[in-house]
């Protein structure tokens, strides 16, 4: 849904969404008031062209748009269009996938019903479940409704028995019987609240027990709680029959046409769908420029706070906070099979940012949100077009087998008859590519692996490539 995502196809065992910039919140600032804002910098003709040269040259991208909240009041700029093979333009209604954008929206339900009275941060999660349904801790110290929403509750970044049924899907089958059963197999190794570490179950348990406590489902939640009342009309995760004609079309990094997802029992992780239009709108309350119930919520969500990295960042309910001073950014991005998403707010400004992309690449679009809050803040480079060599299969044989990355985390690789794939765990298999000798690639995802072959032998290792990472992992299994 990110690299805060629930991704499949993201190999490095990394935890935040987006590697972060590792940045944080000196001052607390008043949502009540609107800070006092700035033009923003980039013209629209600059965004166009930004756009233009990612989705047009660079081929990252069918379809992008950004909406923008500044002194001159909300705007969208938009370039693409809603799918490979539909010519019609995206706009400011295209409906497209959020990914884990949806976490903001699960943390604001609990700052919501912790003003509303009926939970507290300090509950424990497993007080909301049903009481044949036992969360295993260290030392007796259960996980509460905070430690969910500030990721420090010991859960991973994927349950341990995520196994797609359809790797297009990979959420679909993952039930609550699937979720329970994690849950309560699962032997943390350390207590809550010692270490960050972004887990979507997490978040999908907090959004499921928080729907158990209000006697709604998830999605009924989100609309009587928070669409409803800021007017977010496009906002929901069952698709609606007015949002014919007007929803995207998720593609691959190939930019070939994807199944949208199905977020099975982690709908408050990433399930969510909505418009760039919407999320301004939901901007204009996070920032304190629309008024409404939900403010004191909103405002509590950054009252609450836990350090990140090296002092420089600061996870909140949902949100994360980046930079210090006037460079603070609050922002949270999301991916899915076929989308990626940004929004983000710079207070000191007052400018609020949303941009929304129709294709998961790995570029995607944090880049293009960051540099709008802050235009110090580069453009990601293009990426490196990459080449298929040939190569006879029999040549396969060599690189097959299960590298480790990690102590919970290898990386499997398999012929399946000419084709050569990769598979990490908990996740579905990528086919990779020769670009040279012992180097290859993968399409669907920015990374690549470099097999070390002693002469005559099978690979004794490889390192994968990703996120500007070089991560090497020894063969443990044939």
């Amino acid at each position: 849904m990110c690299r805060t995502r629930l991704a499949t196809q993201n190999w490095m065992p990394i935890s935040p969404p987006m590697r972060h910039f590792l940045l944080t919140w000196i001052m607390l600032m008043t949502l009540g008031a609107t800070a006092q804002a700035e033009p923003l910098s980039a013209r629209d003709d600059e965004i166009r062209e930004i756009l233009a040269e990612r989705i047009d040259d660079q081929k990252q991208s069918v379809g992008i748009v950004v909406g923008i909240i500044d002194a001159s009041g909300q705007r969208v700029v938009a370039h693409g269009r809603l799918a490979k093979d539909d010519p019609r333009p995206v706009d400011g209604n295209t409906v497209f996938e959020i990914g884990s954008v949806t976490k903001v929206f699960t943390a604001l339900l609990l700052a919501d019903m912790v003003e509303r009275g009926s939970v507290r941060l300090d509950t424990p999660a497993s007080q909301l479940l049903p009481e044949s349904i036992a969360i295993k801790s260290t030392d007796g110290a259960p996980i509460t409704l905070k430690h969910l929403a500030t990721h420090m509750s010991g859960l991973p970044r994927l349950p341990d028995n995520l196994v797609p049924a359809d790797d297009s899907d990979p959420y679909a089958d993952y039930d609550i019987a699937k979720l329970y059963a994690f849950l309560s197999g699962h032997q943390p190794t350390r207590q809550p609240g010692v270490q960050h570490e972004y887990s979507n179950p997490g978040y999908g348990l907090l959004g499921h027990a928080l729907a158990l406590q209000s006697g709604l489902a998830y999605d009924a939640l989100v609309s009587e709680r928070i669409a409803v009342p800021l007017s977010m009309t496009d906002t929901a995760i069952t698709p609606r029959v007015e949002w014919k004609g007007r929803r995207a079309t998720g593609h691959d990094a190939g930019l070939e046409p994807t199944n949208d997802w199905d977020l099975g029992a982690l709908q408050g992780a990433g399930a969510l769908r909505s418009t760039a239009n919407d999320l301004l709108v939901f901007l204009q309350a996070a920032i304190g420029r629309k008024s409404s119930a939900l403010t004191p919520a909103f405002t509590a969500m950054l009252a609450e706070r836990q350090p990140l990295g090296d002092g420089n960042a600061e996870q909140a309910l949902g949100w994360l906070i980046s930079g210090r001073g006037e460079k603070q950014i609050v922002w949270h991005n999301g991916g899915t099979g076929g989308y990626r998403s940004f929004v983000g707010f710079r207070p000191a400004t007052g400018v609020g940012v949303v941009v929304l992309s129709n294709t998961a690449t790995e570029v995607g679009v944090d880049d293009i949100g960051v540099h709008l809050l802050d235009r110090e803040r580069p453009l990601a480079p293009a990426p490196v077009r990459r080449v298929a060599i040939s190569l006879e299969p029999a040549a396969y044989d060599s690189y097959v087998g299960t590298y480790r990355l990690a102590p919970d985390f290898d990386l499997t690789v398999f012929r399946d008859g000419d084709r050569l794939f990769a598979q990490a765990t908990g996740q579905g298999r990528v086919e990779i590519f020769p670009e040279a000798e012992h180097r290859f690639f993968a399409k669907s995802v920015d990374a690549q692996l470099t097999f070390e072959v002693p002469a005559g032998a099978r690979a004794a290792r490889l390192t994968l490539h990703q996120n500007g990472h070089d991560s090497p992992a020894p063969r443990v299994s044939d």
